[in-house]
């Protein structure tokens, strides 16, 4: 008997409801990016948020209230928030802009990340990134995608993304953020030695590396001083593209503070020279 007070839903709607909340997000934040009276304040731990960063987050809310009141969100701007009859079994854990820093300075490489967890394990994702005119979005088992048309006139170029097939680090293409993080986590020593062991290392910066390792553009992606909702959608987009996403002790989940995506092929020997 289906219990009509906490309904079920399957992942296709749930996938289909996440892009139609990216739709959303990316109508607010395209209207605010760049305006001159852009509102920008500085948070506790001293990263800028922004009226469209508290804009998208509001309006996501709101329609998850109406669409799925029986779940929780998790955000960055304002929290946790249970779901009618308090259940968090199902968890919407929701960035508003990814990259609020680049935002602010008009860089392009920022994007709105929406995922839904499943006893805490991410099994929604969507990255979408309109100043870039892509969106990447995946659910377990359904395959992960890239529309790089968006906001544009044409027709959609939806196509399947896949990792790439490299198994040497020699070969290997790496973009980990951070220097500084890397340094105050103690694994200095240890990064300077992958980027030698690597032929070449690049800076692309928030959810792009991730992305990258996805589409088999870029074999290794990293951090550390990351919340759940700075990886909760990039999870479900690399694993279903045939990737690894762990911590860099190797600890499953976005609940461990630190990120390292890889093909798959390098995950084992990258977190063995991270060590």
């Amino acid at each position: 008997m289906t219990d009509t007070a906490h309904p079920t839903h399957s992942l296709q709607s749930d996938l289909r409801l996440a892009r139609e909340l990216a739709d959303m997000a990316d109508a607010i934040s395209m209207d605010r990016f760049r305006a001159n009276d852009l509102a920008v304040s500085m948070k506790p731990d001293m990263t800028h948020v922004t009226d469209a960063d508290k804009a998208v987050e509001a309006a996501i809310r709101g329609a998850l209230r109406d669409s799925r009141p029986n779940d929780s969100v998790l955000g960055e701007e304002a929290g946790e928030e249970a779901g009618v009859g308090g259940s968090a079994a199902r968890q919407w854990i929701i960035d508003p802009i990814d990259g609020t820093a680049n935002y602010v300075r008009g860089v392009p490489v920022w994007a709105s990340l929406i995922s839904l967890a499943v006893d805490g394990v991410p099994v929604v994702g969507v990255v979408s990134a309109p100043a870039l005119g892509k969106r990447w979005w995946a659910a377990t088992g359904l395959g992960a995608f890239i529309d790089e048309s968006l906001g544009s006139a044409t027709s959609s170029s939806e196509r399947r993304i896949a990792v790439s097939a490299v198994s040497e680090l020699a070969d290997a293409s790496m973009s980990c953020s951070g220097l500084s993080r890397w340094e105050q986590a103690g694994k200095l020593e240890q990064f300077l030695g992958l980027t030698r062991s690597v032929w070449r290392s690049r800076d692309y910066g928030d959810m792009w590396p991730y992305m990258m390792v996805a589409e088999g553009l870029v074999e290794i992606a990293g951090e550390f001083d990351l919340k759940p909702w700075d990886m909760a959608a990039l999870i479900p987009i690399v694993e279903e593209a045939g990737g690894r996403f762990t911590s860099v002790r190797g600890e499953s989940g976005p609940w461990h503070g630190s990120a390292l995506a890889t093909n798959g092929l390098l995950h084992a020997q990258v977190i063995d020279r991270l060590a």
